[in-house]
């Protein structure tokens, strides 16, 4: 139970977490959970405090496979972010070259769009529709 003190009744305190860390770095066998307590000490109290009371930086965490595995998940979704943004610019960029401002009055239901694979589509209808009104029947 120690490593969920933070997040138990009474344990959101500095000096309660402190005496849950004494106790988990003095058996050898719960020391692994030392890792667990910091992370939920970081829900009741500041970064930079927990930190100081584990006495070690982030880079025991970074190593994690927690820590990892956001990693990943983060990347992951940045990265399709970014992948949408630059669709959405050139979808921006061919209506306002095919059918200028009467093209970019699209703009603001296709921005509600989040499945890349319809926006991908959307571009390439851009480039087959040969009206403002055609291409609206598509969307």
């Amino acid at each position: 139970m120690l490593p969920f003190v933070p997040i138990l009744k009474g344990g959101q305190d500095e000096s309660t977490i402190r005496e849950a860390l004494q106790i988990l770095r003095a058996d050898e066998q719960l020391n692994q959970l030392e890792t667990v307590l910091a992370f939920f000490a970081t829900f009741v109290l500041e970064t930079a405090l927990v930190q100081e009371i584990m006495r070690w930086d982030m880079a025991v965490l970074h190593e994690s496979p927690w820590y990892q595995e956001i990693l990943r998940e983060g990347e992951a979704l940045g990265e399709a972010r970014g992948q949408r943004q630059g669709i959405i610019s050139s979808i921006e960029t061919s209506l306002d070259a095919k059918f200028g401002s009467d093209g970019l009055e699209l703009m603001p239901q296709i921005v509600q769009i989040s499945e890349l694979e319809r926006l991908k589509l959307i571009l390439r209808d851009i480039i087959t529709a040969n009206t403002v009104e055609e291409l609206q029947q598509i969307l």
